[in-house]
């Protein structure tokens, strides 16, 4: 695979030639590489780990063991030409964080209360509670603590209601901090329709937040 890796600084010559050495099997530039994600996938999973399972598990650990999958499956993963970097990796972090709700918690169902995730590759969704919390200071001004608790049930109602693809575009975009395209590759939709569903997705919660209704168009 020709393609750069998919992390912040992923246009510079340092990580050109840091990719070009760990595809040639230099195994301290495939963890110099591996570590540049790690604050972004310790992000995903953080998001993404069942409460239950929080109390017996901890991200950094699913996040570690990851890691340690993806270093010795790198240059498997150079042979192939159709996942980007970051697809691959979140898919292994993905995996593990699957193998351990399994075993901690076996077949028991997420609360009722929780989003289903939209399955796409079996990733756990994130809370409305927390997409909530996440978005709040973005679409609202600084105001009272009890305001703002107000505007934290009404939004979470409101994205309740949202389609869970558009709930996946803004947990990706703004818990996950991954770009338009990024998006669009996990999603496998174009990178025009996550800018659009984002765009309207944000705009709705708005319209919540000013008008003070519950979240129904």
């Amino acid at each position: 695979m020709d393609g750069m890796p998919a992390f912040d600084d992923r246009h510079s010559d340092s990580t050109e030639e840091l990719w070009q050495r760990a595809k040639a099997g230099d195994q301290a530039s495939i963890g110099q590489l591996l570590e540049l994600n790690r604050q972004r996938l310790k992000r995903m999973v953080a998001l993404r780990i069942d409460p239950c399972l929080q109390r017996r598990v901890d991200a950094s650990d699913v996040v570690q063991e990851s890691l340690w999958e993806a270093a010795r499956r790198f240059l498997e993963y150079t042979q192939q030409d159709d996942m980007p970097f970051l697809v691959w990796l979140r898919l292994i972090t993905q995996q593990r964080l699957n193998a351990h709700f399994r075993q901690h918690l076996g077949t028991q169902r997420r609360d009722a209360g929780r989003e289903v995730s939209i399955d796409r590759r079996g990733l756990p969704a994130a809370t409305s509670a927390a997409l909530a919390a996440r978005l709040l200071g973005k679409l609202t001004q600084p105001s009272e603590a009890a305001m703002r608790a107000e505007a934290k049930i009404r939004l979470q109602q409101a994205i309740n209601q949202l389609a869970e693809l558009d709930r996946e575009i803004l947990v990706l975009r703004h818990f996950e901090q991954l770009s338009a395209h990024e998006a669009a590759l996990e999603l496998g939709i174009s990178d025009e329709a996550v800018k659009k569903r984002h765009v309207r997705a944000l705009q709705r919660l708005k319209r919540v937040l000013t008008s003070g209704e519950p979240g129904s168009d």
